[in-house]
């Protein structure tokens, strides 16, 4: 009942005092058994809060209780703000030592600082590989090491780190003098393509024979399946006799798609902030849905992290044609970058063409479009909050020739405002590299450099006019709305959203002119209007054409078809 001690929610699981409920770690690592093996160095990545550090910990206390071989885990989290060569290694090797000391296994504590005045420990681009080869000297076992956090290290200590790894792999032999760990992960957030792409410069690689370049090496460790969260939420039942009706689990799975920070967040909203630890009460579906929208609106510091994430020129690149409908990337946006925003947990691909990419979750889709508004949502009025609607419905058609007014007087400060030309320039010079590098060009023509630079330009354009209205949008609403719903996805040229408000739903459908016929804009339109269950619909045409004038661009009809009305503005 309310009033019982709070709980905690982690990646893990469910946390209460005294008690801890989680999935089990290991089933979520299926390939990591064959890896350790076969005596492979592997990468394992996953997204930010994925419940990375918790498998760890399960692996090595597995393997170490197995007793056929020692294992020990070191986080390298610390070494985020170190470029120095020198003290970086110096840190790993404290870290090696701090991993030895917390491993809880007698044969490994020993050997906590016991290489310390070794000569080659004064020496950076040898200390870690001779820390690894005196540990592996000195254990009756084979090793397995895992590196926490590996992706904190900066460029050149990464650079030393990898060399060392490396030279100590290939000269690794069962003879005295030459042991080495049996299999080393180096795990964090991005795939092994990740960090060859961070010294990629020839003078700074880490040479063709790094034992991380195999790519069956790379794992990625999977979210939670529905089973799973059925098995988590449950877990707390059992202890509390609190139950979960189905639709909680269906609700919870459709939402976060089984991301486990989301998932034990969505529990933790309800349970502990909703019903105050009152047991008595079922959770529902309808209980995640507001958990999620209440997630969304508070901005916990895990979407400030992905927010964070989407100010990369890196990653804007990536996620901008998705956020457009784009049929495409740019040519310009490497399969590295792509590659890279689907490590940060950001998009995944389209289930229905791989080649395609749609935001990893719902509640990531939301995220994403006000992350990219925050900033354009601060230069809209504030006395546009709640205009254009009472306490019966929204006044759409009102609110959309507002917008129509506002963007015609507002776009170009905005523009300048957000530094869009600073963003296209740092995304053209990026993409000419990545174009160049792809296509094996020592020079690219100016032909083709200027095409690049039109194609990155006119998106960056694209998005913005659509950003302008999703912040709009935000801005009236000011968390009035039910819910401001938005689908987009790369290839399917259009955004489409839906505003629900005292249970009325408004579909619009935003449109970048000349990517489609009119005619089949409608029919898309009317098909998500019957989707969403509203005879009436808003479509927005956002007009590109640089040599029309305002007064053509802009322009307001209605179009009955089929019993159904579609208002159509031209901004």
């Amino acid at each position: 009942m309310a009033g019982k001690p709070k709980k905690s929610f982690n990646t893990a699981g469910v946390c209460i005092p005294d008690k801890h409920y989680m999935i089990p770690a290991l089933p979520r690592l299926p390939d990591v058994s064959d890896m350790i093996e076969g005596e492979f160095y592997f990468v394992l990545h996953a997204p930010r809060q994925s419940g990375k550090t918790t498998c760890l910990t399960a692996l090595t206390e597995k393997i170490n209780s197995e007793g056929r071989y020692y294992a020990v885990q070191c986080s390298l989290a610390s070494l985020r703000n170190i470029e120095d060569d020198d003290k970086a290694t110096a840190w790993v090797v404290s870290q090696i030592n701090a991993g030895l000391s917390f491993s809880g296994v007698p044969e490994l504590k020993k050997l906590e600082f016991s290489f310390a005045g070794k000569p080659y420990m004064s020496y950076p681009n040898v200390r870690v590989r001779y820390l690894l080869n005196a540990l592996c000297e000195a254990l009756d076992r084979d090793l397995v090491v895992f590196f926490d956090e590996a992706d904190c290290l900066h460029a050149g200590p990464l650079i030393t780190f990898l060399a060392q790894i490396r030279d100590g792999c290939l000269a690794r032999t069962d003879k005295p003098g030459a042991r080495f760990p049996r299999s080393l992960a180096l795990v964090g957030m991005r795939d092994v393509g990740d960090y060859l792409y961070r010294v990629r410069p020839e003078d700074q690689s880490t040479g063709p024979a790094s034992p991380f370049n195999v790519k069956k090496k790379s794992l990625t460790l999977s979210n939670f399946t529905l089973e799973q969260i059925k098995d988590l939420y449950s877990q707390h039942t059992s202890e509390t006799g609190q139950p979960f009706e189905h639709s909680a689990f269906e609700s919870a799975w459709r939402l976060t798609e089984g991301q486990p920070w989301l998932v034990n967040a969505l529990a933790y909203d309800v349970i502990v902030e909703r019903f105050e630890n009152d047991y008595s009460k079922i959770v529902t579906g309808t209980d995640i849905d507001l958990a999620a929208r209440s997630l969304i609106l508070r901005n916990d510091t895990h979407f400030d992290s992905l927010a964070e994430r989407l100010e990369e020129p890196r990653v804007r690149r990536v996620i901008v044609p998705v956020i457009t409908g784009a049929d495409s990337f740019p040519k310009g946006v490497s399969t590295d970058d792509i590659k890279y925003v689907v490590d940060l947990g950001l998009l995944k691909p389209d289930p229905s063409d791989e080649d395609l990419y749609m935001p990893a979750n719902p509640i990531y889709q939301e995220i994403i479009s006000r992350a990219m508004t925050r900033k354009i949502q601060a230069a809209i009025p504030k006395k546009f909050a709640n205009m254009w609607m009472d306490d019966e419905r929204i006044d759409m058609d009102g609110l959309l020739k507002a917008f129509q007014v506002y963007w015609r007087g507002n776009s170009e400060a905005l523009k300048e405002d957000n530094a869009i030309d600073t963003l296209v320039s740092n995304s053209v010079k990026q993409a000419l590299e990545n174009y160049k590098q792809e296509k094996n060009f020592i020079e690219i023509s100016d032909k083709i450099s200027e095409n690049i630079k039109h194609e990155i330009t006119a998106l960056a354009n694209e998005s913005f006019a659509l950003l302008v209205l999703f912040a709009f949008l935000q801005r009236v609403m000011n968390g009035g709305a039910d819910c401001i719903k938005r689908e987009y996805a790369l290839g399917k040229t259009r955004v489409d959203i839906l505003v629900g408000y005292k249970g009325l739903s408004y579909p619009l459908e935003l449109k970048i002119k000349g990517v489609q016929s009119r005619e089949k804009s409608y029919e898309q339109l009317s098909g998500y209007m019957d989707k969403c269950g509203s005879p009436t619909g808003w479509l927005v045409v956002f007009d590109k054409d640089l040599k029309k004038t305002w007064a053509e661009k802009l322009f307001w009809e209605t179009v009955e078809l089929e019993g159904k009305t579609s208002h159509v503005a031209g901004c």
